[in-house]
């Protein structure tokens, strides 16, 4: 009985420090990825600027040839809106929306991934000497959730890696055409 009362004890104690150290991690994740396209911002833009032209390169469809898309809102630019619904966990469900739009310099949207919380994206076009740096970025807030700020270390791989893959498709689309 005292082996289990000191196992619980020490249990606890383990759990309040893994909370404890969960606030001191940040509260906000930002990640970045950024490629060099050998085109003009003109030519890049209208494959950000509209979520239906997504379509063509998102690293994110290939994983669920099932998902279904619903678009509403303009064809491109801002309110462009793109709702998915997937089973395969790691396209889940969400909602995507343009909410700023800057020509051949910059597109912003929101997300919303239901209880798995809010986020924001950006593409930002920078030209560059031999055709436009791309970067597409992520920021979300990570509130008080202990289990999410840890979470929030591996964002980084997670979406890094996905934002690699889709600026590798988006790179070879614009080149290719």
């Amino acid at each position: 009985m005292k082996l289990v009362i000191g196992f619980l004890k020490g249990l606890a104690v383990l759990v309040i420090a893994l909370i404890a150290i969960a606030f001191l991690l940040p509260s906000e994740v930002a990640v970045s990825r950024s490629t060099l396209i050998s085109a003009p911002a003109e030519g890049i833009f209208p494959h950000v600027n509209s979520m239906q032209a997504t379509e063509a390169w998102s690293p994110w469809l290939s994983r669920d040839p099932n998902v279904v898309l619903t678009y509403e809102g303009p064809e491109t630019g801002v309110g462009n809106t793109l709702r998915w619904t997937s089973d395969e966990p790691s396209v889940g469900n969400g909602i995507q929306v343009i909410i700023a739009s800057t020509p051949n310099e910059r597109v912003e949207t929101a997300l919303d991934f239901g209880p798995q919380g809010l986020a924001n994206a950006y593409f930002d076009l920078e030209p560059a000497d031999e055709g436009t740096l791309v970067t597409w970025g992520f920021e979300t807030k990570l509130g008080m959730n202990p289990i999410a700020r840890w979470m929030g270390l591996m964002f980084d791989g997670w979406v890094g890696a996905d934002y690699e893959t889709g600026l590798a498709n988006l790179k070879a689309l614009v080149e290719g055409a």
